[in-house]
């Protein structure tokens, strides 16, 4: 990674051991904290047990994963596209991730695609290179948005169910090891609402933190709980992914 001694976190911090969203609005917008807090969760629950070896970070932006995933890595290469709208001062290389990318065959143990595919209009593509990048053993760790706003504009293509996932796996000749939706009803209505308050003069900022604070409440409560799973799987927030090429 470029400039590796002058990262800071962006996106996501470290707090009382956790990776949550960051608290600062220039990072994450207020009403985004929600389902920021969450995507950092599973992240931090499942990079130590999956990420290793030499690590390839697509779409990276400011690298806001770096800091859960370097300790179990020997390195990282960041990769994002010129149209991004995040800073690139930590990139090692300026690509179009819908064309052949320029590593040799089974060089990176991980590839990171984090809120990445929804951005790519040739997915198909991009599957495919990532087979042709992944060592035998490597992993491609992921998540895509599903009930969640446009962003990015006019970037933003697609939503995937996790049916077209497992074929994009299935297609390109891996191995699914997991597939999780994120988040359920409760946390979709938290979202769409606290994105909307937000902009109220005066009192939006507190509205929506409040409102993103009581459904996380919710959802750790056993009533709470039940229905985000149970809702999760026909009202995901999004999906989490891990798979492996095995040959």
């Amino acid at each position: 990674m470029m400039n590796q001694d002058k990262w800071q976190p962006s996106k996501y911090v470290y707090k009382k051991g956790r990776l949550i969203a960051s608290r600062d609005k220039n990072e994450v917008n207020v009403g985004s904290r929600l389902i920021a807090d969450i995507i950092a969760g599973i992240y931090d629950e499942h990079l130590k047990s999956h990420a290793k070896g030499k690590l390839l970070d697509l779409g990276c932006g400011k690298v806001p994963l770096f800091m859960a995933y370097k300790d179990y890595v020997t390195d990282n290469i960041c990769v994002d596209w010129e149209n991004s709208l995040h800073e690139n001062k930590y990139l090692d290389y300026v690509c179009d991730l819908t064309k052949p990318l320029p590593f040799d065959d089974q060089v990176f143990d991980t590839i990171i695609l984090s809120d990445v595919l929804e951005h790519i209009f040739q997915p198909d593509h991009l599957w495919m290179e990532i087979h042709r990048l992944l060592s035998i053993n490597g992993k491609i760790i992921m998540n895509v948005p599903f009930f969640y706003c446009l962003h990015e504009r006019p970037y933003d293509y697609f939503r995937y169910t996790e049916f077209a996932l497992k074929l994009f796996v299935e297609n390109s000749g891996l191995r699914l090891i997991l597939i999780k939706p994120i988040g359920g009803a409760p946390e979709i209505l938290a979202d769409i609402i606290a994105k909307h308050v937000q902009f109220i003069p005066f009192i939006g900022n507190v509205t929506a933190i409040f409102i993103q604070s009581m459904a996380k409440h919710f959802v750790n409560t056993r009533i709470g709980s039940g229905i985000s799973k149970k809702t999760a799987q026909v009202f995901p927030i999004g999906y989490f992914l891990i798979a492996e090429k095995t040959k």
